[in-house]
């Protein structure tokens, strides 16, 4: 039962293309076994003599031979032929480890050296054919989309998505280590205030101010309690003096908010402004932005909102994948239909967008090309040799089959020229 089970397991794993051609290859096989033996009894009949027996025969028992050595050799390939462990057989689940490292190896040369990526991407127009494929109208380029897509998804289902998180995380905490933060924060807040963008902030901060004092007057009548004398308690004045320091911060609150030129509003513009000016030229402040930055980048709490961050973006990504049609509809599809259609027509925009991607790519081949190299090869070696097997068979397994198929007519042809050569001779 579980020789069966099994069994049934495995042909339900065989795309029904390649069961056919096994069938037929066989099939032919055992075809010219028959007419072989069919024609050897033959020879002890009455028509044993009748030259057309000699050519059937020659051509069957040459067409077995050739079935029988393609069929030893394409088994050969995947497994042991009959189970039985001879030579130079499996040669595909033997070998598993070093066709990882053939396949990375290949990868790397020929697509991850900087140089190879350059000169294949000054080939390639990337904005154009996005800006196409974008502007398309749904239905059209249906194959190619669907292709695409597929080819994509699977490549991020394949991919260990722990290792591959791991290597985006990464790159993005390298790049924000390398970035200087602090003169960017200056140059934004100093184009802020000289644009007047900056006053929204100072409301929102003032009005939350206002909030604060409103919901903690509990807490600076109990200061003022506290700090009182005892004259003071006694007499009830502390109660007083909370109410009257209560009303004076909230009178100053009301007054920043709906006075502009409130004295404290032009201090805490001028307080912005000095900011601004030490975020970009105060060696001491930009230190400890840097300082900050590194905590931050290093603080588990932000490891882990990279790592959410990550399969939220790998999420959309198999989403829009699987269905790229869902992605081209509604008001996103028109504002990508709209974008490529803005490729299509403005070149300069299309030749910035192609430097740009050109540069990205030699740059991730150049900072990222070994690890992605690892990734395939780790990627393969991870792979149980039954798994790879049946992965590789499925993919060529069809064309193999018609190699038993020809190998088998071949065969018999040959040795119908041999024996019309004999009979010749």
């Amino acid at each position: 039962m579980k020789l069966l089970a099994r069994a049934s397991r495995n042909a339900e794993a065989v795309p029904a293309g390649l069961r056919r051609m096994r069938i037929v290859a066989t099939g032919l096989l055992v075809a010219m076994a028959a007419v072989f033996l069919a024609t050897r009894a033959l020879d002890a009949s009455s028509m044993g003599g009748h030259p057309a027996i000699g050519f059937i025969r020659a051509f069957a028992e040459a067409a077995m031979v050739g079935g029988l050595a393609d069929w030893f050799a394409v088994t050969a390939l995947f497994r042991h032929p009959l189970g039985l462990p001879i030579p130079h057989t499996a040669i595909i689940p033997r070998n598993k480890d070093r066709i990882g490292d053939t396949l990375a190896q290949f990868l790397r040369d020929n697509f991850l050296i900087p140089g190879v990526v350059a000169r294949r991407m000054r080939q390639l127009d990337v904005a154009s054919a996005a800006g196409r494929w974008l502007s398309a109208p749904a239905g059209s380029e249906g194959r190619l989309r669907r292709g695409a897509s597929g080819l994509v998804a699977n490549m991020l289902e394949a991919f260990d998505p722990q290792r591959l998180g791991g290597m985006v995380k990464g790159a993005i905490g390298q790049r924000l280590r390398t970035l200087e933060v602090s003169p960017l924060l200056g140059q934004a807040l100093t184009a802020a205030i000289a644009e007047k963008r900056h006053l929204p902030l100072l409301d929102g901060i003032i009005r939350w101010a206002a909030q604060v004092l409103s919901s903690n007057e509990h807490l600076v009548r109990a200061m003022v309690h506290e700090r009182a004398g005892s004259v003071l308690r006694w007499t009830g004045l502390d109660e007083t003096l909370a109410d009257k320091i209560i009303s004076g911060l909230d009178g100053l609150v009301n007054d920043m908010a709906d006075d502009p030129d409130h004295p404290l509003r032009a201090k805490a513009e001028e307080g912005l402004e000095v900011l601004a000016y030490d975020l970009q030229y105060d060696p001491k402040m930009r230190a400890k932005v840097e300082a900050l930055k590194a905590d931050l980048i290093d603080n588990p709490a932000m490891q882990l909102w990279l790592d959410g961050m990550w399969e939220s973006a790998r999420a959309s990504l198999l989403k829009v994948a699987r269905d790229p049609n869902a992605a081209m509809s509604g008001k996103l599809g028109d504002m990508l239909r709209q974008l490529g259609t803005t490729l299509q027509e403005d070149s300069g925009l299309r030749a910035t967008i192609n430097r740009f991607t050109r540069r990205a790519a030699v740059g991730m081949a150049a900072d990222y090309g070994d690890g992605i190299v690892r990734l395939v090869s780790e990627t393969v070696r991870g792979w149980d040799a039954r798994t790879i097997t049946q992965r590789l068979e499925n993919a060529v397994g069809r064309d193999l089959q018609y190699i038993r198929v020809n190998g088998t007519l071949v065969g018999g042809l040959v040795g119908l020229i041999i024996h019309a050569v004999d009979m010749l001779l």
